[in-house]
C-alpha cells in the first residue's frame, strides 16, 4: 500500500511549519527529490509489524454493571488463565488500565482512548501468565494517570472500599480498591509520581515502586520514560515479593532497563532485622500539609521497628525536597513532549512501540477541551517551558537529578533504609462533580510531596500500612538503595509479622 504523497502546496505548508519559505518552483523540485524517500515508506508500510505473539486465550471482555462494580474500580472484566503451574498459580490479578492486554479494551482513564484495543500483551502480562496467574480484568485508573486522587477517571470516580465517598488514591486507583476489597489477590500498578504507593497507603495495602528499570515497562502506555515505573500492589509482603520475582528482569525491549539486578526476594522474608539501620528522613516530616496524626503513626511504626531489632536514627537529605521540585519540569515538559505531542509513544528510544495506541491517542487533539484539568495544568506548564525556554529547564533538571540521587545514596552510607510518611494525610472525601477548578486540581496533587522524589531518583520505595487515623489507613514508606528491594521486603516482613497494623 502506498502512502499518500503531499502536493506542492502541502509541501509549502509543511515548510512553513518548519519556519522555512519555499517557492512553488522549489516545492516542485523538492517533491521530486523526496520520492525515493517515500518509496522507503511504502516498503515499510507493506512489511508486517514486529510484535510479540499472544499465547493465552481470553474470554470475551465486557463492561461490568454497577452491581458488579460498586466502587467503579473495574474498567473491563475478562478471564485469562495462565500456565497450569508456576509461582503464581491459582492467584488472581487485575491490571492497571494503562497496561496492554491483547483483545481487551484499554482506556487509561480517558475517553479520548475509548475504543482502543491492544494487539499484544505487555511483558509483565506475559510473565504473570507464564507464572500461572489468572487475569480477571482491567482496573480503572486516573485520566492518563495524572492524579494522586481518584476523582479524575472517566467516566466516574473510584471509591475507597474502606469508606465510600472517600478517595482510593491514584493514579492506580482501581488497582488498590480491588485488592483492598478482596476482589483480586493482587494488582499491577504504575508509578510516575507515587501512583502505586499513594493508593496503597490510602487503601491499607502494600505498594512497591521498584528501582527504575528493574521491571520492564514494555507494553504499558508511557508518561515520561525517565520516571515510568510499574510494580505490584498486594495484601501481604510475601505476595508482593513473589510477584516482583516473577516480573523483574530485562526483556530486551525496554531502554529504561540498564542491566537490572534481580534477586530471589522471597528468600529474605524470614530474616531478622537486627543488623538493619533505618534512618528517619527529617524532610519527609516537614511537608506543609502533613497531618500530625499521620506523622505520629509513622514515628510509632519506626519505634516498633526499633523494638524488633533495627537500629534507628534521624537523617537529613535536603535534596529530598529538591527532587520533588525537579518533578515539575521533568514531568510537565516530558509528558507534554512524549505522551501528548509524541502521541503516547514519543521518539528517540529503542523498544517496542504500539502503533495502534499511537494512532488512537493522536486523536486527543480533536477533544482537547475534554482532557482532565490535572492533565491540562501539566500540559500548560510543560508547553510554556518547551516554547518559551526551549526545554532548557527540562534538560537542567535532568542534570541536577543526578545530584539528588547521589545525595540520597550518601544517606545510604549510614542507613540501609529511609523511613517517612507515604502521604501527608489520610484518604480525603471525593470532591463534588461541581467542585471548582482549584479544588479539582488541588485534590489531584496535594499528596505527592514524599512520593514524587523517588520517581526522579529511581530509588525503590514501598508503602506498607502502619496504623489508622479516624479509621482510615496510614502508610509508612521505606526507601532503599537502587536494587535493594530485598532489604525493603526484609524489613517490611518483620514489621508485618510483629503486629496487626489495624490495631495501631
Amino acid at each position: 500500500m502506498a502512502i499518500t504523497r503531499p502536493t506542492p502546496a502541502q509541501l509549502q505548508e509543511l515548510a512553513a511549519q518548519l519556519h522555512m519559505n519555499l517557492s512553488a518552483e522549489q516545492a516542485e523540485e523538492y517533491l521530486a527529490l523526496m520520492q525515493p524517500n517515500f518509496d522507503n515508506y511504502d516498503l515499510i508500510d507493506e512489511l508486517p509489524d514486529e510484535v510479540p505473539p499472544v499465547r493465552y486465550e481470553r474470554s470475551t471482555p465486557y463492561r461490568p454493571s454497577p452491581d458488579e462494580n460498586p466502587n467503579n474500580a473495574w474498567y473491563y472484566r475478562t478471564k485469562v488463565s495462565g500456565a497450569a503451574g508456576g509461582k503464581l498459580h491459582g492467584r488472581t490479578v487485575a491490571l492497571k488500565d494503562n497496561i496492554a492486554l491483547a483483545g481487551v479494551p484499554m482506556m487509561n482513564g480517558a475517553t479520548q482512548l475509548e475504543g482502543f484495543v491492544p494487539s499484544f500483551d505487555a511483558t509483565v502480562v506475559t510473565r504473570l501468565l507464564d507464572a500461572g496467574a489468572t487475569i480477571l480484568g482491567k482496573a480503572t485508573c486516573e485520566h492518563y494517570c495524572l492524579s494522586g486522587g481518584s476523582h479524575t477517571s472517566d467516566p466516574a470516580p473510584v471509591h475507597n472500599p474502606l469508606r465510600r465517598g472517600y478517595a482510593a488514591g491514584g493514579s492506580s486507583s482501581g488497582s488498590a480498591a480491588l485488592v483492598a476489597a478482596g476482589e483480586v489477590d493482587f494488582a499491577m500498578g504504575g508509578d510516575q509520581g507515587g501512583s502505586a504507593r499513594i493508593p496503597a497507603a490510602w487503601c491499607g495495602i502494600y505498594g512497591m515502586k521498584p528501582t527504575h528499570g528493574l521491571v520492564p515497562y514494555t507494553g504499558i502506555m508511557p508518561i515520561e520514560a525517565t520516571f515510568d515505573h510499574t510494580g505490584p500492589m498486594t495484601t501481604s509482603v510475601r505476595e508482593n515479593a513473589l510477584v516482583l520475582e516473577v516480573i523483574a528482569g530485562a526483556d530486551g525491549l525496554d531502554p529504561r532497563q540498564y542491566a537490572p539486578k534481580v534477586e530471589a526476594y522471597t528468600e529474605v522474608l524470614g530474616r531478622d532485622i537486627n543488623k538493619l539501620r533505618i534512618g528517619i528522613l527529617s524532610e519527609g516530616f516537614q511537608l506543609g500539609n502533613l497531618d500530625h496524626r499521620v506523622a505520629d503513626k509513622v514515628r510509632e511504626a519506626v519505634a516498633l521497628f526499633e523494638s524488633i531489632g533495627a537500629k534507628v536514627g534521624e537523617v537529613s537529605v535536603p535534596e529530598h525536597v529538591l527532587a520533588g521540585q525537579l518533578w515539575t519540569p521533568i514531568g510537565c515538559e516530558g509528558l507534554t513532549a512524549q505522551m501528548m505531542h509524541g502521541n503516547g509513544m514519543g521518539f528517540n528510544w529503542k523498544g517496542l512501540y504500539d502503533l495502534g495506541l499511537l494512532d488512537k491517542h493522536a486523536k486527543w487533539r480533536e477533544s482537547a477541551d475534554q482532557l482532565s484539568a490535572s492533565l491540562k495544568l501539566c500540559m500548560l506548564v510543560g508547553q510554556y517551558g518547551l516554547t518559551r525556554y526551549n526545554g532548557r529547564y527540562y534538560a537542567k533538571a535532568q542534570n541536577i537529578a543526578r545530584r539528588t540521587r547521589t545525595e540520597y545514596d550518601k544517606a545510604f552510607d549510614q542507613y540501609d533504609l529511609l523511613a517517612l510518611p507515604t502521604v501527608p494525610m489520610p484518604a480525603q472525601p471525593l470532591p463534588d462533580l461541581s467542585c471548582s477548578l482549584t479544588e479539582y486540581i488541588t485534590r489531584a496533587f496535594e499528596m505527592i510531596g514524599n512520593t514524587a522524589p523517588q520517581d526522579i531518583t529511581g530509588h525503590p520505595a514501598m508503602s506498607l500500612p502502619c496504623g489508622t487515623v479516624d479509621g482510615l489507613p496510614v502508610g509508612i514508606m521505606l526507601v532503599g538503595r537502587h536494587y535493594a528491594e530485598s532489604t525493603i521486603y526484609q524489613a517490611a516482613a518483620a514489621f508485618e509479622a510483629s503486629v496487626d497494623w489495624r490495631t495501631l
